[in-house]
């Protein structure tokens, strides 16, 4: 934003204003208060982000804002958009606003679309809804749509449904479908968490060029602190549903005053980038002596025959050894989950050779697989897919003692339960508990336990931190790493948070298009990485320092620029 437009921003009226708004749920054990005297407001052109631990109320005070809460919500106070009154307005009233004067995009572009719907008639559907536009202006407004989000190919696209499209595209999809009718405000919960680094770079330029562009104001909610520095004008900092700190982006992310922010900010992890100067050679990444835990030597696997035939892995090698973490990281599409599946025997190479603790996957039959994967633990993105919401939580963790039939009495596995539990830093307590009566962290630290409770060799760690806050974030991470000196397990760590994987793992792998394109040591790798595609993609990680963030944006837009140039010339 110019110095003119934020200007002209600072003294425009808000297009969203909460004035002590205050959220309470009723529920069979009581109220609970969820939103406590909550005021504060959008200007046009302005990007307001609402940061703060998963439960702290910042997406009950979106969904107020839309009218969304559900029937046992009880929304007290003020909550006006453009003027309108949000807080106990008819449902006819807050439905013609909704999609027309505010708009929502969520974190899961999938469960926002129809999936058996192509997605120019889901967009000329939202234009219809809320506009007098005959179907065939309504088709040719949303291939116009779909060309201003940077979607290519429109024409085409228009007739895909969502599965034919990436992640990246199903967000911009979602996207044009909020900005089909010119919203005053923009709602964005999570867009990008489950985007990698690149596609999130390009979803916040999208979504940063419409704000400026149109004037719309942005509620940003978010727990990526990269994110906010990236994007955000003013931050405002919740905790139990309360703000505890609000202010520029620079003044809370730089110089916080409240105890909570410093702890929030304090546990974010940060990508260390090289100083300027010329690059330090990269150190080989010592390897140990002993035999690896996983293998993998020249593995190609093909998805599909013929012409559709789709190259996922292409003579792919690393190694995993026992005590160490192999970070794999990579854009979407680029193969580190294939090569995972490949790890854990689930996928067949179709050349190569994939080994698990020494034994060729190839040549086992399937009992004597069965066996090796008692040895492999595996902890997912989501917990709440993960478990099974019929279980307790005691059962879901006892179900690998179960299936690979150790001879274990009902009283045995319970102790065994009981001691992995508090070894994940949980209560024993909570054994008897459903999932969804625990938190996220809390859920994500249940699968953690399920996956060490047969103490494997290995832990197979695909994007298990993702969804969750900073602190949760650290406080899980801190209990993989503990547990890997305790039990000397090695990691394959999957994942496309660059600065998480810079922390935690020894050695990584750099991926693309399903062949590596670097590895080695980790802070080596990371620091001064040696091909281009590595360095575009740690240029892409936004950080948590406002100032930094607006330089390395402006870097990265110049060489993005550059290099459309080169190409076109």
């Amino acid at each position: 934003m110019t110095a003119a437009q934020g200007s002209a921003t600072s003294q425009a009226g808000p297009i969203l204003e909460l004035d002590d708004l205050g959220v309470v749920f009723t529920t069979e054990s009581g109220d609970v208060p969820a939103v406590r005297g909550v005021s504060l407001h959008v200007r046009p052109g302005e990007t307001l982000a609402l940061v703060g631990e998963s439960g702290s109320g910042k997406s009950t005070i979106a969904l107020a804002a839309m009218g969304l809460l559900d029937g046992n919500a009880l929304a007290t106070g003020s909550a006006t958009i453009a003027g309108h009154q949000m807080v106990g307005a008819p449902e006819a009233d807050l439905a013609a606003l909704r999609g027309r004067t505010v708009t929502m995009v969520f974190q899961e572009p999938a469960t926002a679309l129809d999936p058996l719907t192509r997605i120019g008639k889901q967009i000329a559907e939202v234009i219809r809804n809320h506009r007098e536009v005959s179907g065939k202006d309504a088709a040719a407004e949303a291939v116009g749509l779909l060309r201003k989000v940077g979607i290519p190919e429109p024409e085409k696209r228009a007739g895909a449904y969502p599965f034919q499209l990436s992640g990246g595209q199903r967000q911009r999809v979602v996207i044009a479908m909020a900005i089909a009718n010119d919203p005053t405000l923009l709602i964005a919960d999570e867009p990008t968490t489950a985007l990698d680094v690149t596609v999130q770079a390009e979803i916040l330029d999208l979504l940063r060029r419409l704000a400026v562009e149109t004037g719309t104001g942005v509620l940003l909610v978010t727990h990526n602190m990269g994110v906010v520095a990236d994007f955000a004008d003013r931050v405002a900092v919740m905790y139990d549903g309360e703000i505890v700190e609000t202010g520029p982006v620079e003044d809370v992310l730089l110089r916080p005053s409240h105890d909570y922010t410093k702890r929030l900010l304090a546990a974010v992890p940060r990508l260390s980038v090289a100083e300027a100067g010329p690059p330090v050679p990269s150190p080989a990444a010592t390897r140990p002596d002993t035999e690896p835990v996983v293998e993998l030597r020249d593995v190609s696997v093909v998805f599909g025959r013929g012409k559709g035939a789709v190259r996922a892995l292409d003579e792919v090698s690393f190694t995993v050894h026992a005590g160490e973490t192999l970070g794999l990281v990579g854009e979407s599409g680029s193969g580190k989950s294939t090569a995972s599946r490949v790890a854990l025997g689930l996928i067949r190479p179709d050349s190569g050779v994939a080994s698990l603790f020494g034994t060729d996957l190839a040549r086992t039959r399937s009992r004597a697989r069965r066996a090796l994967r008692a040895g492999i633990g595996v902890v997912l993105q989501d917990p709440v897919a993960s478990l099974d919401a019929r279980m307790t939580v005691g059962e879901c963790i006892a179900e690998p003692l179960r299936v690979h039939g150790r001879g274990l009495s009902a009283r045995d596995r319970q102790a065994k339960v009981a001691a992995v539990l508090e070894r994940v830093r949980l209560s024993r307590d909570l054994a008897r508990r459903a999932p969804r009566e625990l938190s996220g962290g809390q859920r994500q630290r249940v699968s953690l336990a399920r996956a060490l409770v047969l103490e494997p060799r290995l832990l197979v760690a695909d994007e298990p931190t993702s969804a969750l806050d900073v602190s949760v974030q650290e406080a899980v991470l801190e209990v993989i790493s503990e547990l890997q000196d305790e039990l000397g397990f090695a990691c394959l760590f999957v994942s496309h948070d660059l600065a998480v994987v810079q922390h935690f793992a020894q050695r990584v792998v750099v991926m693309r298009a399903g062949r590596i394109e670097e590895e080695g040591a980790t802070g080596a790798t990371l620091l001064h990485p040696e091909t281009d595609y590595t360095r575009r993609l740690l240029a892409a990680v936004p950080v948590p320092d406002p100032v930094i963030q607006r330089g390395r944006r402006a870097e990265r837009l110049a060489t993005l620029a550059a290099g459309r140039t080169e190409a076109q010339g």
